[in-house]
């Protein structure tokens, strides 16, 4: 058995405890592609660790900022893997990106205020300002040269703009901002007092060729409006545990998000298991990198079957385990065509459109190749099914 090799995925274990549209929330039969979830188990230094842990059978509490030595081996590993000098005081240890995501919103963001947030993206940057009460402002976002192009974001201020959500590497894009791009941002935020929430959670999956800038790497003093989360469910798959961080260059920011972040009491914070597990995943970049060589193989296998394919159209990723499909083509609304898929052809797919990323994604449907080669192989198989079966049907894009 090897580690990335088809055997090595548990189809039995993942169809009771893979949820999230995934293997544990399909119809039986039903090949689910749907959310960035690895279908890998992750590293096995994780759960070895984990069990080390609990072998003495206490669960107490933690320090309420967490382990001093997880947060020292956070800041060691941002500035080594992503040249980012954040001091461990700097890091807050929280139950996911997604969390941290929130309460930076809510450190930030008054009733009334606005945040942009690119158009499409990953919703959750939507739904953290909805939930602070600030109003969403969309800024259409598009891939030119391989880069994500913030070219016209400043005609989307106005004087109640209070924040930019960056999602670098981006999530659906595949795509990774230039150190202009990420200048040319810091420069807005100095001229109109805003804030940058920072999700860098696909920064370790970056394949040959393309190279992650962090918006943080270009120095503390000018990224002191910027609030950044990581978390370690894509490079590690363990989502479940929910391991994830908040960390700024300026202390004052740091603090406001501490103190809306309830880690003060025990309402608060990360558990005990999730550091611990964190501080092994930490420790087995090896097995990030085996997993993204992997990765790479199944991104270019995907690509090149896609492209034979009728009325899609499909880009590498410079990053991410996620293919963004233009499937405009076809003429219906993203949901009606994963819909087909999903009734004709046993596939799940992520639609684009309002719910997932936004209005800008319309005419578009998400594929993670995060699998095995042989699951990857059926799922193109199944998409290429449907397809035919959408044109023997007589359905728009026939017509």
């Amino acid at each position: 058995m090897t580690l990335f090799g088809d055997d090595s995925v548990k189809l039995d274990v993942l169809k009771r405890r893979a949820f999230n549209y995934r293997w544990a929330e399909v119809p039986e039969g039903v090949l689910p592609l749907t959310a960035a979830d690895p279908d890998y188990p992750a590293p096995a230094a994780v759960g070895r660790a984990m069990a080390d842990y609990i072998k003495d059978g206490y669960y107490s509490y933690t320090p309420k900022m967490g382990f001093p030595e997880f947060r020292e081996a956070l800041s060691k590993a941002l500035w080594e893997r992503k040249s980012e000098q954040v001091p461990p005081e700097l890091i807050l240890p929280i139950d996911s990106a997604a969390r941290g995501m929130y309460e930076i919103a809510k450190a930030v963001l008054k009733p009334g205020d606005e945040m942009i947030v690119m158009d499409p993206v990953d919703y959750l940057f939507r739904e953290s300002a909805l939930a602070a009460g600030a109003k969403v402002v969309l800024f259409p976002t598009a891939v030119i040269d391989g880069k994500v192009n913030l070219t016209g974001i400043e005609n989307y201020i106005t004087k109640r703009t209070r924040m930019i959500g960056l999602c670098n590497p981006h999530n659906p894009l595949g795509a990774v901002y230039d150190r202009a791009s990420l200048a040319m941002l810091l420069a807005l935020c100095e001229a109109h007092d805003l804030y940058v929430m920072n999700d860098e959670i696909w920064s370790d999956i970056i394949f040959p060729g393309a190279q992650f800038t962090s918006i943080l790497s270009l120095g503390a003093e000018k990224c002191r409006r910027v609030a950044s989360v990581f978390g370690f469910s894509k490079s590690f798959g363990v989502a479940g545990l929910r391991i994830g961080c908040v960390y700024c260059t300026d202390e004052a920011l740091f603090q406001k998000i501490v103190d809306v972040s309830a880690v003060m009491t025990t309402a608060g914070g990360i558990s005990s298991i999730s550091q611990v597990a964190g501080m092994a995943c930490l420790q087995s970049y090896d097995w990030v990198d085996a997993f993204l060589a992997h990765l790479t193989a199944n991104r270019d296998y995907a690509v090149g079957r896609i492209a034979g394919m009728p009325h899609l159209r499909v880009s590498a990723p410079d990053a991410t385990y996620l293919l963004y499909m233009d499937i405009s083509q076809l003429g219906v609304p993203s949901v009606a065509f994963t819909d087909f898929l999903l009734q004709n052809a046993g596939l799940a797919l992520v639609p684009g459109g309002e719910k997932f990323f936004g209005p800008g994604s319309q005419g578009h449907m998400r594929l993670c190749f995060a699998t095995s080669r042989a699951l990857l192989a059926e799922g193109l198989n199944r998409l290429e099914q449907g397809l035919s079966r959408w044109q023997n049907a007589g359905l728009p894009s026939a017509r």
